[in-house]
């Protein structure tokens, strides 16, 4: 039975081969055409991301009973580059293994009629499963060495999904989506290779006990803080949340579901990792990842509220949840022991997001098939006398807006409540304040999108005419995944007590919380009261900001349209990052190798005109050496007997002493060329050898 955890991860990298054969075959047999090649390929894809959810079901449903987790199955795959390969189940990873390949099947069964019009589908097909055995194999591993492996594996397939429609914008995204994943992997790396010297053990199950036994806690933290670098990139946590806003927007909508509904939560993933095994309980961790966590939920929140492009706000959201989420996990660390509030919170939040972001993109991706824009003054009016896609978008508008009787509501009143138990003064009150205001923003630009999309009509009444004639605007298989993803996140949400609270007792353990702890009254006056304060700001925000400074009237038409006053120039990207990595890293860096690279000749020169100054020869000549002159001399008396003789008529004047010095001197040249170079590598093999033996004996 263990088994079928690596077919779980390894299944998908074949099927996506598979795939891609599929459709190179069908379009070589076919003259070109494309059409059987898109039903053969698209059928295999299809198929197989319905039969990885169907096992991940079934695996997790046999593994889990009413008590929760009958026992944990691990596998282990021996002597890959040296090491092994772990994967383990338990709670935790049998939910997140369900959330993720229902995302999947869902997306695939959207991008039939997505990719319909796209150039490079079986490349776009391809990725799509490779990816998802990648996330498996993160979601699934027993130790940091597969966790690291699988992890670059999912950053270098994903970026095929932000570059696939190979414009100018989707490449520079990608540019940026693919260097912040590998500096981020890079960083992480390095955590990884320190926390194995300090603790001698990379096995996640044991990492508490052994974090726990630890003397050197500054080592500690400086490993996990390499490590959170990575993990925090990919989640989209501020600073390094930049790929985030740039990279959906470009990418095909279903892909862009699964960015921000589960590549983000491989990311949250890790940093559990951290914060559960190596700082468990820990107040200091705790705090670090409370300020990440609030200034991304802010900051992502705000941006949402100045975007103007769907997907882009979607995508802005994303990062603010990611926030909440964060929040959550900053407070199990301070809440200690008695963090039940916070890592149920955590646990139902990240559950919601994904759900809320598969139907909010989807129904994006219906959006862009049938107007093919995201500008919110071009799609306006699109959904006017569209109810299905209305009540869908609806669905996950409510639910991250924390409405009652909505998922998001549940998870974001256990995080408030933790908040508000753990008390702390005066900051955890600006803490309680900022989650509420953000909380707020969140119903702002959700109601923003809703009402631009589906109650507002287009300024242009011949476009308004042709969306409202738009009777039929999705083929079956995107109604599915619109439809059956819509409705799994209603009744998620509805009756907490059956679905939600058994999710969250099911993977606490995961997080090192051994008792649930109080039930939670949901729906009392107490904690709608949060969720009411939340509504009010957001409809301030909505009235007085978005309607108010964020739409101006156009000159033409005198009606409102929105637009985007967010300065260009705090886009950090592009303030910050850019020019250091391009100018001043370069600069710098060239600047310090140039002078250790003149270092040593400066020295010689010095040297050889002090302390080693050249002394005087009695007799120095004036060109080549012995050798070269008594070569010379030889051949010029040989010239001179063939000029007397058999070259009598035609006489050749030559002074091979100087030639034969041209040649010595050319040759010693050529010599000192390949002396230098070869110096040269073998100075900086022995810089790299120095420092790695250095790096041995000392960490």
């Amino acid at each position: 039975m263990e088994s079928v955890l690596a077919v779980l991860v390894f299944f998908p990298f074949a099927a996506g081969i598979l795939s891609y054969i599929t459709g190179a075959i069908c379009l070589r047999r076919n003259g070109g055409t494309e059409e059987r090649q898109e039903t053969a390929r698209d059928a295999v894809a299809l198929t197989a991301a319905a039969l990885e959810f169907a096992l991940m079901l079934w695996l997790a449903l046999t593994a889990v009973g009413p008590a929760g987790v009958k026992r944990e199955w691990t596998f282990v795959l021996p002597d890959v580059c040296g090491m092994s390969l772990g994967f383990t189940l338990d709670g935790f990873r049998a939910v997140y293994g369900c959330v993720a390949s229902f995302m999947w099947m869902m997306s695939a069964f959207l991008s039939r009629e997505y990719m319909e019009h796209h150039k490079n589908r079986n490349r776009y097909y391809l990725f799509l499963l490779v990816t998802l055995g990648a996330v498996m194999g993160v979601f699934f591993s027993s130790d940091l060495y597969t966790t690291f492996l699988f992890f670059e594996i999912m950053s270098f397939t994903s970026y095929v999904w932000v570059a696939q429609e190979e414009n100018a914008p989707s490449l520079r995204a990608a540019e940026t989506y693919l260097g912040v994943a590998v500096i981020g992997g890079l960083v992480m790396l390095m955590g990884i290779l320190l926390l194995n010297r300090i603790l001698g053990t990379l096995l996640i199950s044991e990492l508490p006990q052994a974090a726990a036994a630890c003397e050197s806690r500054g080592l500690l933290y400086i490993a996990g803080g390499c490590m959170l670098v990575g993990f925090g990139a990919k989640a989209g946590a501020f600073p390094l949340h930049i790929w985030l806003p740039k990279a959906h927007p470009v990418a095909p909508a279903p892909a862009s579901a699964l960015l921000s509904g589960i590549l983000t939560k491989t990311g949250i993933y890790g940093t559990l990792l951290l914060s559960c095994g190596l700082f468990l309980h820990d107040g200091t961790w705790g705090r670090v990842i409370l300020v990440l966590g609030v200034v991304t939920m802010l900051g992502g929140a705000v941006l949402a509220v100045f975007s103007i492009d769907l997907k882009r706000t979607l995508a802005c959201s994303s990062m603010s949840q990611i926030g909440f989420i964060l929040v959550g996990i900053g407070m199990q660390g301070l809440s200690g022991e008695e963090n039940a509030l916070a890592v149920h919170g955590t646990m139902l939040h990240m559950v919601n997001h994904s759900l809320i972001k598969l139907v909010l993109f989807l129904a994006a991706g219906v959006v862009y098939i049938n107007t093919h824009a995201l500008d919110l003054n071009e799609i306006r009016g699109f959904g006017r006398k569209k109810p299905f896609l209305a009540v869908s978008f609806l669905t996950g508008a409510l639910a991250i807006g924390g409405i009652p009787l909505f998922g998001g509501y549940v998870s974001k009143t256990l995080l408030h409540e933790s908040i508000v138990e753990y008390g702390g003064g005066a900051w955890m009150g600006a803490v309680e304040a900022l989650f509420l205001f953000s909380g707020g923003l969140t119903v702002a630009y959700m109601t923003k999108l809703f009402a631009a999309v589906f109650l507002e009509k287009n300024e242009d009444e011949k476009k308004q005419a042709e969306y409202d004639g738009m009777r039929s605007f999705r083929n079956p298989l995107t109604g599915i995944a619109l439809g059956g993803s819509a409705l799994v996140l209603f009744f998620w949400g509805i009756a907490p007590g059956r679905t939600m609270d058994p999710v969250a007792e099911l993977s606490q353990g995961f997080m090192g919380l051994n008792e649930t702890g109080e039930s939670v009254a949901y729906f009392s006056l107490t904690n709608l009261r949060g969720a009411l304060i939340s509504v009010v700001i957001g409809g301030l925000v909505y009235s007085l900001v978005i309607r108010g400074l964020l739409m101006k009237r156009d000159g033409v038409t005198g009606r409102k349209v929105y637009v985007n006053l967010w300065p260009k120039w705090l886009d950090l990207e592009n303030l910050l990052y850019r020019p250091l990595l391009l100018s001043v890293f370069p600069t710098v860096f060239g600047v310090v190798c140039r002078i250790l690279d003149s270092f040593l000749d400066t020295l010689v020169v010095l040297l050889r005109k002090s302390i080693y100054r050249n002394s005087p020869l009695p007799y120095e000549r004036p060109e080549g050496n012995v050798f070269t002159v008594l070569l010379g001399r030889v051949c010029n008396a040989f010239q001179a007997i063939g000029n007397l003789t058999w070259r009598r008529r035609n006489p050749v004047h030559k002074d091979y002493v100087h030639l034969a010095a041209m040649k010595e001197e050319e040759f010693r040249e050529s010599g000192l060329v390949i002396q230098r170079s070869l110096s040269f590598g073998l100075l900086l093999f022995c810089i790299g050898l120095t420092l790695t033996l250095i790096y041995l004996v000392l960490w």
